[in-house]
This record gives structure tokens, sequence and C-alpha cells, in this order.
């Protein structure tokens, strides 16, 4: 059979796919698998259902309308008890005939750990919650763990593994480290500290990512031409949970990118790629959005 000279030129011009590693991909997927179990947990960002700024001093909880902090129907009674919010200091103190529990022990008044690093729960019922410490205040973060946002979600959609989208990257520590301006989503703006930054080549063009200090590893932010189209429009997360030597090569792997917690609830407050994390070009790897539905 003879081949047409367009569709010949074509297939010339059309990239070779590589083959990829049937353990790679297994890898990748068992991975994603882990994120999906992750989402999908009691208090999870699927359960959230409040988000309340409190004020110092005594705070008034529960359903009713008259709560300085109104929880919504069905997630306890009118009145609940209080919290009470000093600096460097929060007490849950419950009204007569109520308890809470934490990891199954009852209690009627307990001490809030406030670190956003290890949320520290108590339950009541259906419903539970935490306090954590930003910048001076003190924010309740509520989670219902019957909610419909849990109950009917259908999982999180992923890019087919491709072993082309894991780059082989050099990365640069800054020497010292640089304080980089992070604004989230209500427009708040944090210091953040960069150790340093990776440089990686993508579609036959160099491309360069600040990496954010997470713990021992690298935490990326950032959004490219895919973001509000295939991808969440924000951005997307990408965490590396090594911190290679300063010019060490090592393989990053954007199908591993993954969605941050405001594409799946709007009780949070996720950061948004600085500018110098907004690439041009498509990254067709990682986690698309919106996620699955029923159906």
């Amino acid at each position: 059979m003879r081949i047409a000279p367009a569709l010949l030129c074509l297939a010339l011009a059309a990239p070779a796919m590589a083959a990829t590693d049937p353990a790679y991909v297994k890898s990748v997927e068992e991975w994603r698998a882990r994120a999906e179990a992750s989402l999908r947990k009691d208090n999870g960002w699927l359960t959230l259902a409040g988000r309340y700024v409190m004020k110092p001093g005594v705070n008034t909880f529960g359903t009713g309308a008259a709560n300085d902090i109104v929880f919504p129907r069905g997630l306890g009674p009118d009145r609940m008890g209080t919290v009470t919010v000093a600096p460097g200091r929060v007490v849950v103190q419950l009204a007569p005939g109520l308890q809470m529990t934490k990891d199954g022990i009852p209690m009627t008044d307990k001490v809030m750990g406030t670190s956003p690093d290890e949320a520290d729960w108590v339950a009541m019922g259906r419903a539970a919650f935490h306090v954590i410490e930003h910048d001076g205040r003190y924010i309740l973060r509520l989670a219902d763990n019957r909610s419909a946002t849990r109950r009917d979600f259908a999982g999180r959609a992923w890019y087919p593994v491709d072993e082309r989208y894991r780059v082989q990257a050099k990365y640069v520590a800054y020497d010292p480290p640089r304080k980089i301006a992070i604004v989230n989503v209500i427009d708040e703006v944090s210091q953040e500290s960069a150790p340093g930054y990776v440089e990686f080549r993508l579609h036959g063009k160099a491309y360069r990512l600040d990496a954010v200090g997470y713990d021992e590893g690298l935490f990326f932010i950032f959004r490219d031409a895919t973001a509000g189209k295939t991808t969440y429009r924000p951005g997307r997360f990408l965490y590396v949970d090594h911190r290679p030597a300063s010019g060490a090569t090592f393989a990053l792997d954007l199908n591993r990118a993954y969605n941050p917690p405001c594409a799946f609830s709007k009780f949070t407050t996720c950061p948004l790629p600085p500018k110098q994390n907004v690439l041009a070009t498509p990254i067709e790897a990682g986690e698309r959005y919106p996620p699955r539905k029923h159906g």
C-alpha cells in the first residue's frame, strides 16, 4: 500500500512516544491511590464544612444563630460551648451535659494545639474541629464527616502516566536562602523561605521553578498553559521528598503534580504560584480538573 505524501509528512513530524516502564507506571499509580485515600479520609478536605476566624477572648459556638461561631444545622445543639482565645493559648469549654472526644477519650474541656502542621482534631458526633494559628490569628476549621461533598465524590482525575514528563532537573541552592512573597486565594501575603530552584528542559526549552522550603524536601507551586483548560486554573502543587545537593541532578516527576485543597473545598486558603513559577508551556501530566463525576 502506498502512503500518501501528506500522511507521510505528518508521521515524520509527530514526536515518537517513548515506551513507559511498567514498574514506573505502577509506582505512580500507587502514589495516586494514596493521594485519593488521603483526600477521602475522616476530617479530610472533602469533609470541611466551615472556616471561622475567631476574635480575642470568648467565642460562643453552636448551631444557633446567636453564637459568635455558627455551625451548620445538623452538626450539634444550639449552644455547644465556648472557645477562649488568648495569645498562645486556645481553650474549648463545652456546655453542661456535652462531651467531645480526642482519640476516643471523652472530655468536656481542652487546651487546643494550634499548629497547622499537626491538626489537633476533637470530635462531637459527625462534627469535628481543630484550631490553627496564622500570623497571630486563630482560626477554627470545622469538618462534617457525613458531608454530601465527601459522599458524592467520584474520584480525582489524572492524565495518563507519561515518562516524558519525568524530567532530569538540576537543583541550585540559594546562598543564603531567599524570601519570596506568596499570595493566597484571599489575597493574604506571606514571606516564605525559598531554599533554591530547579532547572529542567521540557518541549525543547529550558524552564525554572522556585522551591519553597518544606521539611527536608522541596515544595513547588506552579501554573502552566493547561490551567483553566484541563487543569485547575489557580495552579498545582508538586512535592519532592528530598533535597538534592546544590548542583546535583535528579528526576523531577511532573506525573505527580496534584491539585491544591481549594480544588475540592471552599473552606481552604491555598497559596498561588509566584510569577516566576508561571510557565508558558503546557504540562499535560499529573492531576486534571475537574474531578470525575458520577455517571
